[in-house]
């Protein structure tokens, strides 16, 4: 039997890999500026300025007192979203979300479901990435990554971290919303050999409890913190999203969510993210 502590240790050690990966990294020198009457070879003898390396973010501005104003103006976009699909706006993204949905829950989660009631594979994988393990992980890394941003006076990293703050309290309360509404059974509370695809508007509960397993809260919150990450440390994004992935695995593993909740957790959180929040 493996000891609790060496349990959060191990899984922790995939966040702290990041972190200490992500210790040197910098904002990437913005590109040469194009200015009137400036030849391009004094243009590049100019100091480098650290900005977003990404050209199609707009570094919004963002600060602790800034945070509010930030989250109500997000939330406003979030909520009128749908009256904007419903003329003919954004299209796309809602078909591609509703399709691929409906795909997963027909075809994923039942063999899905099935398979994890069945196997006592993942039992020390699940030991170790449960619940409480990768929340607090994914709470630690911010503020890890914060500290060593004051310290360096890195405003670049402050930023990112705000950023991805203000991107998973954005999720949180989408999630919530979106739980309390969908009222989906966990799979864990299936009973054996159950349709997994039977299982909306079942769960019992208290109104604004965030209860229900679609979409799923962890990965949401992953992918809206991966993909500010992602977005403004591009060379990293592959850890970032890593890492991610490694979260909405332990929610099927653990028997808390079914693929479609996932798929559903990772896109919002990454259209929160990356289109409301960074604005690109």
């Amino acid at each position: 039997m493996i000891p609790k502590t060496a349990k959060f240790i191990a899984a922790s050690g995939i966040l702290s890999l990041f972190f200490t990966i992500s210790l040197p990294l910098r904002a990437q020198d913005a590109p040469t500026p194009s200015v009137a009457g400036v030849s391009p070879a004094v243009a590049t003898a100019q100091p480098a300025q650290a900005a977003a390396p990404d050209p199609g973010c707009t570094d919004r501005h963002v600060s602790w007192l800034g945070l509010t104003p930030n989250l109500l103006h997000d939330q406003k976009d979030i909520w009128l979203f749908p009256t904007s699909a419903a003329r003919g706006h954004h299209w796309k993204p809602v078909l591609v979300f509703t399709l691929v949905t409906a795909a997963l829950v027909a075809g994923a989660d039942n063999p899905s479901g099935r398979y994890f009631q069945s196997t006592q594979s993942f039992h020390d994988f699940n030991s170790i990435f449960r619940d409480s393990h990768t929340a607090s992980a994914m709470f630690a890394f911010p503020v890890m990554f914060y500290g060593i941003g004051l310290i360096r006076r890195d405003s670049y990293a402050e930023h990112t971290v705000l950023l991805a703050g203000e991107a998973a309290l954005d999720s949180t309360i989408l999630t919530i919303v979106m739980k309390d509404i969908s009222r989906r059974v966990q799979p864990d509370q299936v009973a054996i050999g159950g349709d997994f695809r039977d299982t909306w508007f079942k769960e019992g509960g208290h109104p604004f409890g965030g209860i229900g397993s679609f979409p799923c809260g962890h990965c949401i919150d992953a992918f809206s913190i991966a993909t500010v990450f992602a977005d403004r440390y591009p060379k990293y994004r592959w850890i970032a999203y890593g890492l991610a992935g490694l979260v909405a695995f332990t929610r099927v593993s653990l028997q808390a969510h079914n693929p479609s909740d996932l798929f559903a957790g990772a896109f919002l959180g990454y259209v929160i993210a990356h289109y409301t929040v960074q604005q690109f």
